[in-house]
């Protein structure tokens, strides 16, 4: 029995529930793998199952009307998609904005506005691509809307597909010849695309899962099986059963066996590609042998049908519920996914079933676009409206250089004395100035700034740049002085700037700082994001060879996070091992040549964002507070600690008893916020340990 309303279906525009089914399959995957990832480590693989389905349905349908009439509706075409997509996207992109006023911290307000503005122009994945390669965005909280990405892939795959299938149709003059220059078609945008989307996966994994250019083949897959057509209706029906029942269970093992930690689409995407297509490709041929039947159950049809509304609803109400109540358990995420259903299932029901069945506009494209307009209109509108309540800006945040007074009118409790890690004792461990207390008068910088109270906004600070093999470093203090220090590391490292730019010019020196985000000082290959990464190989050969030529410096200071050389599957022992060796024959290099080496412990890790965390609870600020277990150990590898051992001129300076004096880890000492993220200190902190670093640093030197 069908449904009371029947979707888009194949190329003979009939109801198929086996591709309501796989829907279903595939709004399971995708809610199950968000909420719980140890339960379905590759539900998102379910993404890639619409992908497939889209492009069959969306080609069959232009294929049949161009066999029908010869040519293509491009307003009807067009017309069809917005009244089936943009009412229910707008729904729920208006109700995002809500969810974010009323539960997201402030620090999230802005880019969740801007965000909203890219998913109803359809391009937010591009606006995500370009956040992954971008150091501070990658580990920033994900978006409420972030799910949008993939129905930008699907619109901007609209807007080309009907045009390259008309063209192609063109050439192919005579009809018996226009299935074959449809495949011809096939084969020009998805082989390249495929091609691409192994390549990138490997080399810029970040980028590469949102770009439209690795997604096309998979949308690309499901028209040709409908170009296809009738020949694959034709197969044997027990090769068709055989056909359909192994890519179903394909499709079911991807959920199980595609690996979230290595390179996606890439190779990987074809278990749940090629399983989709394989089942739609044999189902019907099967008949009651194959899985159409099992697919086609009415409860399961449900879910399909309803799963376009549940994919929009599951991840705002998932974040949102995270924002509430900090991170989730299994059961609970798994018990909001169930809510979902709630709002998915009024939404389909009052706004995407009668606009999609109206027969206003069934005969109207005009109409039908005036709908679509006025609903992205809308959408955007908010968005930009949401922007007004985070404007104007807040003002640059203070330097450390000239930290601001804790005394003011809106500070009437500040603490006596100097800021920061200033008011701590000598030892500061367990000092009472530095427990995590639950209020505090002011905060500097302002938590909705705290992210560009990096070094990066220093006055004067320039980006280290490489300029074909030549690394070119950053210069701060005396440049006449005979005395040179450089710091040489990741963004771990180039967060001790503000710190020793003030003993710099404090003490006559000139200050050198080579650094690179995801890099750390070492002469052996390192992974970011589970692949090599040459440009960091490139990176250190340049920097070492200018420390061991003329260059030479007084002081070589380093520092970094946690690192792994490739490939992804050396033994964990081994892999440290190897990093190990690596600190330390990168160092021999500088003893050798009588530089001393100072290493700057890696500084605590927190659990939360500190800003966004401290922004949300002013009243209750030990919400936020990490064990010192956690803080100081934290699972993180040793190794850069470790290679100190044995080294002579190799000198360890662990500065964390300032940062995390008790337990568990204040987020505001002094008056100042301790961390940017959840790892990387402010500058402005880092400027009151200035006067504990430079006591270290000083008497190497003499």
């Amino acid at each position: 029995m069908r449904l009371p309303v029947t979707p888009e279906g194949s190329a003979r525009s009939t109801f198929r529930g086996d591709i309501e089914g796989l829907r279903a399959l595939a709004v399971v995957m995708v809610l199950v793998g968000h909420a719980g990832r140890d339960l379905v480590p590759g539900g998102f693989a379910g993404v890639d199952v619409f992908f497939v389905i889209s492009g069959f349905l969306i080609t069959g349908l232009l294929v049949a009307e161009l066999e029908r009439t010869g040519r293509i509706s491009l307003p009807g075409f067009y017309a069809r998609r917005a009244k089936r997509l943009l009412p229910a996207a707008a729904v729920v992109l208006v109700a995002s904005l809500l969810l974010t006023w009323l539960l997201l911290p402030r620090t999230r307000w802005a880019d969740t506005a801007w965000d909203v503005v890219a998913s109803a122009a359809y391009g937010l994945n591009w606006r995500l691509a370009v956040q992954a390669t971008d150091y501070w965005a990658a580990d920033a909280a994900p978006s409420i809307v972030q799910h949008f990405w993939s129905l930008g892939v699907e619109e901007q795959f609209y807007l080309g597909w009907p045009l390259l299938l008309l063209g192609l149709a063109v050439l192919g003059g005579r009809r018996r010849l226009r299935r074959g220059a449809l495949m011809a078609g096939f084969a020009l945008v998805a082989l390249p695309s495929f091609a691409w989307s192994v390549h990138a996966s490997q080399t810029d994994p970040g980028p590469a899962y949102f770009v439209t250019t690795t997604r096309l083949w998979e949308l690309a897959l499901g028209g040709a099986v409908a170009i296809a057509g009738t020949r694959v209706h034709r197969l044997p029906r027990p090769l068709a059963a055989v056909i359909a029942w192994a890519g179903l269970a394909t499709v079911a093992a991807s959920a199980l066996l595609v690996d979230p930690d290595r390179a996606f689409p890439g190779y990987q995407a074809l278990l749940p590609t090629v399983g989709t297509a394989a089942v739609i490709a044999g189902a019907q041929a099967a008949g009651r042998f194959g899985p159409a039947g099992a697919l086609g159950w009415r409860p399961i049809r449900a879910v399909g049908a309803l799963s376009y509304s549940l994919y929009l609803w599951h991840w705002p109400l998932l974040i949102a519920a995270e924002a509430r109540f900090g991170e989730l358990s299994t059961q609970a995420a798994l018990g909001v996914v169930a809510l979902s259903a709630v709002p998915a299932g009024l939404t389909y029901r009052f706004v995407e079933n009668p606009i999609r069945t109206s027969a206003a506009l069934r005969w109207e494209p005009a109409a039908a676009l005036r709908v679509g307009a006025l609903c992205t209109g809308a959408a955007v509108a908010a968005g930009l409206l949401f922007q007004l309540t985070v404007w104007p800006p807040r003002q640059a945040p203070p330097t450390p250089v000239a930290l601001p007074a804790l005394t003011g009118p809106s500070a009437t409790a500040a603490p006596a004395g100097p800021p920061g890690a200033a008011v701590l004792g000598n030892p500061p461990a367990g000092d009472p100035d530095g427990r995590a207390v639950d209020r505090v008068a002011s905060i500097v910088p302002d938590p909705m700034s705290a992210l560009k109270d990096g070094p990066e906004w220093l006055p004067d600070y320039c980006r280290p740049t490489q300029r074909d093999d030549e690394a070119v470093p950053c210069e701060y203090g005396d440049k006449d002085s005979p005395v040179t220090v450089v710091l040489a590391g990741d963004s771990h490292a180039e967060q001790w700037v503000p710190a020793l730019r003030l003993i710099a010019l404090a003490e006559g020196w000139r200050l050198l700082s080579y650094t690179m985000s995801a890099c750390p000082y070492i002469n052996i290959d390192v992974a970011r994001r589970g692949v090599a990464n040459p440009a960091c190989t490139t990176w250190n050969r340049s920097v070492r060879a200018a420390l061991t030529g003329a260059g030479k410096p007084s002081l070589l200071v380093v520092s970094s996070s946690s690192y792994l050389p490739p490939p992804e599957d050396v033994p964990a022992e081994r892999a440290r091992a190897a990093m190990v060796d690596g600190f330390r024959s990168t160092w021999r290099e500088m003893t050798r040549a009588a530089v001393p080496v100072v290493v700057l412990h890696d500084t605590p890790y927190q659990k939360a964002n500190i800003p966004e965390c401290v922004s949300a609870n002013p009243k209750k600020l030990t919400r936020c507070a990490t064990s010192q277990d956690y803080a100081l150990i934290g699972g993180r590898s040793a190794a850069q600690e470790e290679a100190t051992e044995g080294q002579d001129d190799v000198h360890l300076v662990n500065l964390n008893d300032a940062i995390c004096p008790a337990d568990p880890c204040a987020t505001v000492i002094g008056g100042v916020l301790i961390y940017r993220d959840s790892n990387h200190l402010t500058a402005t902190y880092v400027g009151t340990l200035a006067d504990r670093l430079r006591p270290r640093l000083t008497g190497l030197l003499k």
